[in-house]
């Protein structure tokens, strides 16, 4: 969970960029949601400042507490409310102020910040908690968390435990104080691929944990301020390394123009490193007299974030959809969050039993993150209305033999068969889409799912969406379909067979096909009892035989007897 006026700014800002977005709610409504998620926020508060323990990921805190902030700021009656985070604690002042950093959205702002300042240096942005050390003749005498900037907690006996924190220094460092990040040591760590892993909390966790604490040895040291130190940064990692800092010498690096600390960014970003990281820092080498350092007004440095791992996203609609084999899905429609470069508005939840399972309504917010090929999927539901309004599911009487010919009820099933049809791996209609499936059928009434091969292009060329360019192409493509192997046309029919069978079964034309028997089916690849009565019913059904004799009066070769 974050702590300090740097995190405050941070929450701020993605608050001044939200205050338009409010919920349509009665003041009673909006009371009810906004006591849930304060009692839920103080509960995980207590946890995390008195016992040391995280109940929630640090990127679902720190979201979540954000939205509250945005939930009291719609309602709230007089002026908005104060953006404070819950007290970290702590009695004991700093030597010196944190400073916080300075968020930056992205590349522009990245270098315009860089134009207005020089001899700037690049580091990861170690993610862990903060602290400052000192040492007095050279002995760590005292270790403090970061707290409000000003003041925090009395960590020393713990940080003494730390292996990797030196207790000892010698020359410039013997009387010094350092500013730095305790994290998580990792082996390997590949940020975009394993994100944030809570580490945060778990170097919290133990540090604030009462007693004595066996894994302290798991942790280690990044120093990013030595206030007052040597005037270069070159100087200053030097020394550092030196005395066993050695972490800022390896990764600090010349930060000549926004280029080279996007190559940096992405480096560490996608390469195996000993800690997480969120981001990069860019700062200056030269840098203020400590007693001019105050938290919130450190203008020598900035963060460039990396984009998360996941997000939490508001759920806004259910949609049901049902695929070409009758199969109902679930689909949540999202207000859009960006994850890596990609905008997200929808996921699938899966068949209806798992969207009870998941107990997703309008209104909830889930962590959404994206699997392989950059699907999006859910990972949790973290926050859940007070209002559970559902939509009902449609009735499950869809089936692989259904929905060949349009009708009302049939509309959701119908689409996907056309789209399936139209797929690259079927008939190859490049251009069209579920969209312009939709437009051509709203447009012409679609009988059944071949009724496109009867269009003319005049018919296309004045179909919503399709301009005199694009409804030539798709002309082109309805005529040329017809030369298409009879295997594609039998896919685009829906014939219960994998393509392994299908190529071992040999068969070039519907008269062929519609004289195998269900022995005959259950000899193919992939293919036992059950799928060739699939087969035979298929064979039987009477659109599907509908559909063939209307396929060889278009003289598609393959189905003239």
């Amino acid at each position: 969970m974050k702590t300090g006026t740097a995190i405050l700014m941070g929450l701020w800002l993605w608050h001044s960029q939200v205050l338009a977005i409010c919920p349509v709610w009665s003041a009673a409504r909006a009371h009810e949601e906004i006591s849930r998620l304060q009692q839920q926020i103080t509960q995980w508060d207590d946890a995390y400042w008195k016992e040391g323990v995280s109940a929630v990921e640090d990127g679902v805190y720190d979201q979540l507490h954000a939205q509250l902030l945005q939930w009291q700021h719609c309602f709230a009656d007089d002026d908005p409310p104060s953006l404070t985070l819950p007290s970290p604690g702590g009695t004991i002042p700093h030597p010196v102020a944190h400073t916080g950093v300075q968020k930056l959205a992205d590349k522009r702002a990245m270098q315009q910040w860089m134009r207005e300042h020089n001899d700037l240096w690049v580091q990861p942005k170690v993610d862990g908690v903060a602290v400052t050390l000192k040492y007095q003749q050279g002995k760590l005498t005292q270790a403090i968390s970061r707290g409000d900037g000003l003041k925090g907690e009395d960590w020393t006996q713990k940080v003494q435990q730390i292996p990797a924190v030196p207790q000892t220094v010698v020359g410039a460092l013997a009387n010094s104080v350092l500013q730095g990040e305790i994290f998580l040591q990792q082996e390997g760590h590949i940020q975009q691929k394993m994100g944030g892993m809570n580490a945060r909390s778990k170097v919290a966790g133990l540090l604030m944990r009462k007693g004595n604490v066996s894994d302290l040895s798991s942790l280690g040291i990044f120093i990013w301020a030595w206030p007052d130190g040597p005037q270069t940064m070159s100087e200053r990692v030097n020394q550092l390394s030196a005395a066993g800092f050695t972490l800022a010498k390896k990764f600090t690096l010349p930060a000549d123009n926004v280029e080279s600390v996007e190559r940096a960014r992405t480096h560490w970003w996608t390469s195996a490193l000993p800690f997480v990281t969120d981001g990069v820092v860019v700062r200056m080498s030269k840098e203020p007299a400590s007693r001019q350092w105050l938290p919130g007004q450190g203008s020598w440095l900035v963060a460039w974030k990396y984009p998360p791992v996941a997000q939490v996203a508001e759920v806004t609609a259910i949609q049901f959809t049902v695929g070409k084999s009758g199969k109902i899905a679930v689909v949540a429609t999202l207000a859009p969050v960006m994850l890596d470069d990609k905008r997200v508005q929808r996921v699938n939840i899966g068949s209806v039993t798992r969207w009870e399972e998941w107990d997703i309504a309008p209104g909830d917010r889930i962590l959404v993150s994206l699997a392989g090929q950059g699907i999006p999927r859910i990972d949790d539901v973290v926050w859940r209305s007070s209002e559970r309004t559902k939509p009902m599911p449609p009735e499950n009487r869809f089936n692989a033999l259904t929905c060949f010919f349009a009708s009302a009820s049939c509309q959701e099933q119908f689409i996907s068969r056309l789209v399936w049809a139209g797929s690259g791996a079927v008939l190859q209609l490049d251009g069209v889409g579920e969209a312009g499936w939709r437009a051509l059928h709203q447009q012409h009434h679609f009988e059944h799912i071949f009724s496109w091969l009867a269009l003319t292009q005049e018919q296309i060329q004045h179909t919503p969406g399709f301009a005199n360019a694009k409804s030539e192409q798709v002309w082109h493509q309805f005529n040329l379909v017809r030369k298409q192997p009879f295997i594609r046309w039998i896919l685009a029919l829906g014939i219960p067979l994998p393509q392994t069978a299908l190529n071992a079964s040999g068969d070039r034309s519907w008269l062929q096909l519609s004289g195998r028997t269900e022995s005959y089916w259950q000899q193919l690849p992939a293919v036992g009892p059950r799928r060739a009565r699939q087969v035979m019913a298929w064979l039987d059904n009477a659109e599907v035989k509908q559909l063939s004799h209307w396929l060889a009066a278009q003289h598609i070769e393959s189905f003239i007897p």
